[in-house]
Formats: structure tokens, C-alpha cells, sequence
């Protein structure tokens, strides 16, 4: 028999969860599914994100430690309205080999014909990331060719040429004790402290050619 839950939200006060859950666990029973635990949001959108449903996030974390082997919902946008997330969502059951059941939409992942849409969701998905990536490079590349500085911005030639003449002393302080009279990261004066030449030690020479 398999493990269940029910996850219900509305996104009003005014309205209650009562169809959603009665007609789910009906549906459950002819299923032959145990229903393990119900997950309530109430009046919270489907707009918001996971970690403003705390129903929703509760499942999200359950799911992770496979508590249960099948998620029902009375339709697809009771999971969310955010297609990004949704699909988020549906790739993480996939992956951790959970089934999903939606009443409105007639999705059901253990027959054929839903395994086959869950396969879909997940191209859909790596198809996604893709094109973020693309937009991403191509936005850079834009960038680049318009001239623009990329990362974080350089310190002043004067702050560089100060930690550039502290490096050199002999006597020289530590590089956060640099850092924090000059007040930069140490990791800048890291940077510069690389990008210094080394000084000429004969005694090395003398011995690589020996």
C-alpha cells in the first residue's frame, strides 16, 4: 500500500480545504493509498514562495526524507502559480521517486501515460536551466562589449599604490593589519600581494643551476 499525503491550500480565510480533502481521500481509498499526513495552507496564494507556506516547505523537507511515496493535490495550481517553482517542485519528486496525483488535471504518475508527463516535466525543466544559463552568457557578452567593468569594483590607484609600498617594506605588517588601516578587503590585499614581482634571490639561482 502506498504512503500518501494530501496537500491542500485556499487562498483566502473565507474559504476552507473540507471538498479538496474529502474528495482526495475518496479518491485515495479506490487508490488502495494510505494517507500518512495532510498538509494545510491556509489563506496563503499560491503566488508566494516555499518559504512563506509553511505547509508547503513542511512537505518540500518530508519529501527529502522519503516519508511518503505518493503526493496528492487537488490541481496543479494549488502547488503553486509560480511556473519556475512549480516545475522546481515536480523535477524534486522526480528525482527522489515520488509519485504525484492531480485530481483537476487528471495526472496520475503511476500509470504510464503519468510517468511518461513527469519524464516531460523533467526535459522541460533542464530545458529551463538552459536557457537561464544562455541569457545569463549572452547578458555578459553584452556587457563586455559595451565596456563595462564586470565583478566587483577596483579600489583607487592611490589605496593600491599605498598597500603596493606597504607589501615592499621589509618590516612590512600582516595583510588583514594592511587591510584594516587601509580599510579594504583582505582578500584585495591578497590580490595585489600576488600580482607583485618576486624579488631576486641569487642564492636560488645558484642553486637550481648547481
Amino acid at each position: 500500500m502506498k504512503r500518501a499525503v494530501l496537500y491542500l491550500r485556499v487562498s483566502t480565510q473565507d474559504q476552507t480545504t473540507a471538498n479538496q480533502e474529502r474528495e482526495l481521500r475518496e479518491i485515495a481509498s479506490r487508490m488502495g493509498c494510505d494517507i500518512v499526513k495532510v498538509y494545510k495552507d491556509h489563506g496563503i496564494s499560491g503566488a508566494k514562495g516555499r518559504d512563506k507556506r509553511p505547509a508547503f516547505d513542511a512537505l518540500c523537507r518530508d519529501a527529502t526524507k522519503r516519508q511518503f511515496d505518493m503526493v496528492m493535490a487537488w490541481s496543479v495550481d494549488r502547488l503553486g502559480r509560480s511556473l519556475q517553482d512549480l516545475i522546481a517542485f515536480l523535477s524534486e519528486l522526480h528525482a527522489l521517486g515520488i509519485d504525484l496525483f492531480l485530481h483537476q488535471q487528471g495526472l496520475d504518475t503511476t500509470t504510464p501515460a503519468g510517468k511518461a508527463m513527469f519524464q516531460m516535466l523533467g526535459v522541460f525543466a533542464e530545458f529551463e536551466r538552459a536557457m537561464i544559463q544562455e541569457r545569463v552568457r549572452a547578458g555578459l557578452a553584452r556587457a563586455r562589449s559595451e565596456g563595462k567593468q564586470l565583478g566587483r569594483p577596483k579600489i583607487p590607484e592611490k589605496t593600491e599604490r599605498a598597500v603596493q609600498a606597504t607589501l615592499s617594506r621589509k618590516d612590512r605588517p600582516g595583510l588583514r593589519k594592511i587591510a584594516a588601516d587601509l580599510g579594504i578587503g583582505v582578500g584585495t590585499v591578497q590580490r595585489i600581494s600576488n600580482e607583485l614581482p618576486r624579488p631576486f634571490d641569487s642564492d636560488t639561482v645558484s642553486a637550481a643551476v648547481v
